[in-house]
């Protein structure tokens, strides 16, 4: 370092600059990019039938489109430091927010709601086929036989 740290924020971001960082940051960027669209598309076929933990996938995909894409551009064209900064920071903190503070009251609700309705009590479990309605033993009749003939 030959500048002071906040001299930095106002350099142009590329591997002449910040030779140590810029090719790691770089890859990384790449990498989660890529882990965020494996991740999302592993766990909505695990979660597929829980509505809002598919939601929050969502949230968290687009949110990782957004902030990774953001930062490859920004990589590529070399724009300053301080809007890759920023752009980490506003996304990884969109990442914690959503994770932590927006989803957990409407997981909890579902939750409440499934609770509710006995999704999860034993009995469910134990004798899947209770739930299936039964068909009854007797075939509707048809109607051929009953007709009147008309009069002609």
């Amino acid at each position: 370092m030959s500048q002071a740290p906040w001299d930095y924020l106002l350099q142009q971001w590329n591997a002449d600059l910040f030779p140590d960082i810029f090719w790691p940051f770089c890859i990384a960027v790449l990498a989660l990019f890529i882990g965020q669209i494996v991740v999302y598309n592993v766990r909505t076929r695990q979660l597929h039938k829980f509505e809002p933990l598919v939601g929050m996938q969502e949230w968290l995909l687009w949110t990782g489109v957004v902030t990774f894409g953001l930062l490859a551009v920004m990589s590529l064209f070399q724009w300053y430091f301080l809007l890759v900064l920023t752009t980490l920071v506003i996304g990884l903190g969109t990442y914690v927010w959503i994770r932590f503070v927006y989803f957990p009251p409407i997981i909890a609700a579902y939750n409440q709601h499934l609770r509710r309705t006995r999704f999860f009590s034993q009995e469910k479990y134990k004798h899947p086929e209770a739930t299936i309605r039964q068909r009854s033993s007797q075939r509707p009749r048809s109607n051929r036989g009953s007709r009147k003939k008309k009069r002609r």
